[in-house]
């Protein structure tokens, strides 16, 4: 259950009333996503028969498809929901990434996307095998990482960034440790960002792979577990004091105005200074079916929802939503607005 705090608990009508109201503005907000963009591949197969050269599966090619992963997923679920998504970042002029720009849904702002000449696009290929009357799994993942990062391409990103920044209501930060998105190029991001109504800041949410300590002064922070561990140097797991211990010192470290830490299975937990740490269980079923980009879908919920004026809280909520429906579809998927809708209804009615 979420801890007692100043915010109203679930199952308050306030609570519901509110957190529909708030997924009902999501057709106005406009954000800004700039970050890694990653070609996300998948094969699929069906299992033919296992090799006389080794004791590994043949499978018969089925199909393929290619999808937008990093900043582009996350660009996605914000158009999904309802917003006006801008995308920056970096493409090559490879067949991959030329199949990333053709997959990106029709709406979705493309002006910020930088084309480098021998610039390689990361990729991520997923080769997925089943047979006639079973789900196909996942077996294997190749991973190809892009060049080294010039110079004159973060120039040209940081040049694509403000203009995409013009009128926004809240920028998402998708580092997935290209050596692309750095923390004084996010400083330098924070300078140009207009003020809103009433001299608030536009909020700034970070994802970031490896380096979530680096940054500061941000909005938001979104680690889930494993990433959390890797930069503190401790496992949380079931250990209470652990994890309490692990989101206070990310808090303290990085000055966000709140870190949402996600954990799979056991739900997320937020924290805020001198606000008890509320915890979220997870929404819907823990069995889940592929994770594929469910931190996207987190992060551009939670950009969301702050751009229209939710609390930190409230956010979190309607990201734990969203990203207990994402992870029951199977790769990398996007919720829209109704299906987010049709969740908190049913959940607080």
């Amino acid at each position: 259950m979420i801890l007692p705090s100043i915010h109203p608990g679930p199952g308050d009508e306030a609570l519901r009333t509110r957190l529909v109201d708030l997924v009902g503005s999501f057709g106005r907000p406009r954000i800004v996503v700039v970050g890694d963009l990653i070609a996300d591949e998948f094969i699929y197969g069906r299992i033919d028969r296992v090799s006389r050269e080794a004791p590994v599966l043949i499978l018969k090619y089925d199909a393929a498809e290619v999808l937008p992963g990093g900043a582009g997923n996350a660009a996605r679920n914000v158009a999904a929901l309802g917003g006006e998504a801008r995308l920056v970042g970096c493409l090559g002029r490879d067949d991959i990434g030329r199949r990333v720009g053709r997959s990106l849904p029709r709406g979705l702002a493309r002006t910020g996307l930088v084309k480098l000449p021998g610039y390689r696009t990361p990729t991520k290929t997923r080769i997925l095998a089943g047979g006639i009357h079973s789900a196909r799994q996942q077996v294997v993942r190749i991973d190809r990482d892009g060049p080294p990062v010039t110079p004159g391409a973060r120039d040209a990103l940081a040049e694509a960034v403000a203009e995409a920044v013009a009128g926004c209501d809240a920028v998402v930060v998708s580092d997935y440790g290209t050596g692309l998105i750095t923390p004084g190029f996010v400083a330098d991001l924070k300078r140009r960002l207009p003020r809103r109504k009433r001299g608030s800041a536009v909020p700034v949410l970070l994802d970031s792979r490896y380096a979530v300590l680096q940054y500061r002064g941000l909005t938001v922070a979104v680690p889930n577990e494993s990433e959390v561990e890797h930069v503190l140097g401790w496992a949380v797991g079931e250990d209470a004091e652990a994890l309490e211990r692990a989101g206070r010192t990310i808090l303290e470290r990085t000055r966000m105005r709140a870190v949402l830490i996600t954990r799979g299975s056991r739900g997320m937990a937020l924290f805020e200074p001198a606000r008890p740490t509320q915890h979220i269980p997870i929404h819907g079923s823990d069995e889940v079916t592929d994770v594929t980009g469910a931190g996207d879908t987190v992060i551009a919920t939670m950009a969301m929802a702050l751009s229209v004026g939710a609390s930190c809280l409230e956010a979190a909520l309607l990201a734990n939503y969203a990203g207990g429906l994402v992870v029951m579809k199977r790769g990398t998927a996007v919720v829209s607005g109704s299906e987010l809708l049709r969740a908190v209804e049913s959940d607080l009615a």
